[in-house]
């Protein structure tokens, strides 16, 4: 029984630390739409997994830091990014054409 415990510990934290490394890789997607009045950007992320899997969910949005210039981005665009998550907003921490 301990061993069965120590076993189920020992899952639950490298389950922890592999979303954490997730959460930290860039990720990539298509440009679906900008806001430049309102400082946002929606991107559909690029689906990973099997060959044949669908294109992909819908486009997210996500908020741009002020100061953050857009003119080198267009709807289109391949694009490899960072965002965190607060209180349900999005925001962009990097953004890079692909």
């Amino acid at each position: 029984m301990k061993l069965a415990k120590s076993m189920i510990a020992g899952t639950a934290a490298l389950t922890i630390l592999g979303s954490t490394a997730f959460a930290q890789q860039p990720l990539t997607g298509t440009v679906t739409r900008i806001d430049r009045v309102n400082g946002t950007v929606a991107i559909q992320q690029t689906q990973s997994g099997t060959v044949g899997a669908g294109s992909g969910g819908a486009a997210e949005e996500y908020k741009v830091p002020n100061g953050t210039s857009l003119d080198a981005v267009h709807a289109g665009d391949r694009v490899s990014f960072s965002a965190t998550g607060t209180g349900g907003t999005k925001t962009i921490t990097k953004l890079d054409r692909r």
